[in-house]
């Protein structure tokens, strides 16, 4: 990495923690219900004209219940607005129905804060579908994950209670006391660098070469959503790579930090809530040493360029004139530093959002993504599901760590048993499963090899690539993959709901299964979760558990590709 880059990767995780750090302080007082009365009366109203009562917690079972049902709900309500779209207002450009299996797909994709996308956003949906369907999953998708969360923080904090909460209310102030203020912020900075919100129709505009037709919309408050709350569903095709979402190197540094901004801020939230900040920090500590190794490894790759270009005579390297390196696929207004940050950033995230190709990496450059995402979604991750996720690496830790010493495993003053470690291990292998059964049923069917542009390492790679982001709920594609087609809107839809749900299940399992239990007080045999070792522990159990079953499949991909293409260096 040269001096650009780590200047970069520095400012960034500085400005991360000076915005994190406040932020956890007000997600926590959401978590408990400490925020301003003035607040708590005004969601008093919208929640008895629902029949909740705000008063009234329940355990995990009646919290999944609610969640799934709001979910089942969501899949339907946009997938109504997608085949209605022609005969709905709101579509300047006479957009027509979209067709049964992508409506299918993107519906379930959506609900499940994925935001895979088979089809190119400025030809397909209308405005109002932008608008209402996908941008009002976004905020209800990203609120589901942060309310999973909660669940769980609740689990851990409460004294054999058996309580985590009432999803709905939750759900109401997560959505109008956190996303809904911080997305109008964001979105009137993006509109403000450059990013378009209008409601018109696409403009015809005369070029050097004839004509070009600039499609129009409301991006900046999509945008914003689709950044803060690690969805990653982009108004244009090209997604953040397109000067209308993504316009100047300021944008994009407020696009990378809003990514992860959340995620960061809802481990200083876990320390407050818990009573001890330090097990905040040791969660935060292993996210970032893990996400440092992979920019670490990311942009060298890219900076190193291509060793099929160097018989050529084509100069690679870096200099006033050029950027050096691997630019293919990528925006000449953030080079590769950006870009390979981006990537990293967006594929730890679980956002999806890109402003380059990543089918345009190199092997190794490319499999850096993926492998973020085959650790499942645990370095910083998605909103709330990062977190969640994590934590239950971190049971797993202190668990394997009990067996070590012989004593009864605990983490926070809740005893570790075998009924907690079934459920972390459904929600650990659940993944992998479909990741890996489903790239072996589209290696060997046919309508699932159709859709390969590229033969060999790489088209595996492809198809890996597409299980990987669905099951583990990213959203992002290598982009050289014909994946709209009915295979692949259902065998995709199939992974993003159980990847989705088969972890959120478990994991209030667990928080309900924490939430009976007395907190015990630490004593002289208690292992302690805040400190260096433990840090440690964690990343060595999230790279051996998270990573292995990988890794035969990473061999026949990317890392096969990388030996053929140094091969004839």
């Amino acid at each position: 990495m040269d001096s650009s880059a780590w200047t970069l990767l520095i400012v960034f995780l500085l400005a991360l923690l000076l915005l994190g750090l406040p932020l956890g302080r007000w997600i926590a007082a959401l978590c408990q219900g400490n925020h301003p009365l003035w607040m708590r009366r005004a969601e008093t109203p919208l929640l008895r004209l629902a029949g909740v009562d705000e008063k009234n917690g329940g355990g995990w079972k009646a919290y999944a219940m609610a969640l799934l049902a709001f979910n089942a709900l969501g899949v339907f309500f946009v997938y109504g607005m997608q085949r209605l779209q022609a005969v709905l207002p709101l579509n300047p450009d006479g957009m027509a129905a979209v067709s049964p299996d992508s409506a299918f797909n993107t519906a379930i994709s959506f609900m499940a804060n994925t935001n895979w996308q088979g089809y190119s956003g400025e030809a397909t949906m209308a405005h109002l579908t932008q608008m209402v369907a996908l941008s009002g999953q976004n905020f209800f998708s990203a609120a589901t994950g942060i309310a999973v969360v909660f669940a769980l923080f609740r689990g851990f904090a409460a004294r054999s209670s058996g309580q985590v909460g009432n999803f709905w209310v939750d759900l109401v102030r997560i959505t109008a006391w956190l996303l809904v203020p911080l997305s109008l912020v964001l979105a009137l900075a993006l509109a403000g660098q450059g990013v378009i919100q209008n409601f018109q129709p696409a403009h015809t505009v005369a070029t050097l070469e004839g004509s070009q037709t600039l499609a129009m919309g409301p991006v900046a408050s999509q945008e914003a959503i689709k950044i803060l709350g690690t969805n990653g569903g982009g108004f244009f095709n090209a997604n953040s790579a397109h000067p209308y979402e993504n316009p100047t190197a300021v944008s994009n540094l407020l696009e990378m930090l809003a990514m992860f901004l959340i995620p960061a801020a809802l481990c200083f939230a876990f320390g407050r809530v818990v009573g001890d900040r330090r097990q905040g920090w040791a969660v935060l500590a292993a996210m970032t040493i893990l996400f440092v190794a992979a920019v670490v490894a990311i942009v060298p790759a890219e900076q190193a360029g291509n060793p099929r270009l160097q018989p050529l005579g084509l100069d690679q390297a870096a200099s006033a004139l050029q950027a050096g390196g691997n630019m293919e696929g990528k925006e000449v207004r953030f080079g590769i530093g950006a870009s390979a940050l981006f990537a990293a950033i967006t594929t730890a995230a679980s956002c999806g959002a890109v402003n380059a190709m990543h089918d345009s990496f190199t092997p190794l450059g490319g499999m850096v993504p993926m492998v973020l995402m085959q650790l499942g979604e645990v370095v910083f991750g998605g909103v709330g599901s990062g977190l969640y996720g994590m934590l239950v690496f971190a049971i797993l830790a202190v668990f394997i760590a009990g067996l070590m010493i012989g004593r009864t495993p605990e983490y926070l003053g809740k005893k570790i048993e075998a009924h907690e470690m079934k459920l972390a291990s459904i929600a650990i292998l659940v993944t992998p499963l479909l990741v890996l059964v489903g790239t072996a049923v589209a290696v060997l069917a046919t309508a699932g090899k159709a859709g390969i542009a590229n033969p060999g390492a790489h088209g595996f790679s492809e198809i890996l690539y597409a299980l990987t982001s669905a099951a583990n709920n990213n959203g992002s594609a290598f982009a050289g993959l014909s994946a709209n087609t009915p295979f692949y809107n259902t065998l995709l839809a199939i992974a993003i709901w159980f990847g989705r749900f088969g972890v959120i299940v478990p994991v209030l399992g667990i928080a309900g299964a924490l939430a009976a239990k007395n907190r015990l007080p630490a004593n002289a045999g208690t292992m302690p979760t805040h400190g260096p070792l433990f840090v440690v522990l964690l990343i060595g159990t999230v790279l051996l558990v998270g990573l292995l079953n990988y890794v035969p499949a990473l061999a026949l991909g990317p890392m096969v590709e990388h030996l053929v293409l140094w091969a004839g260096r």
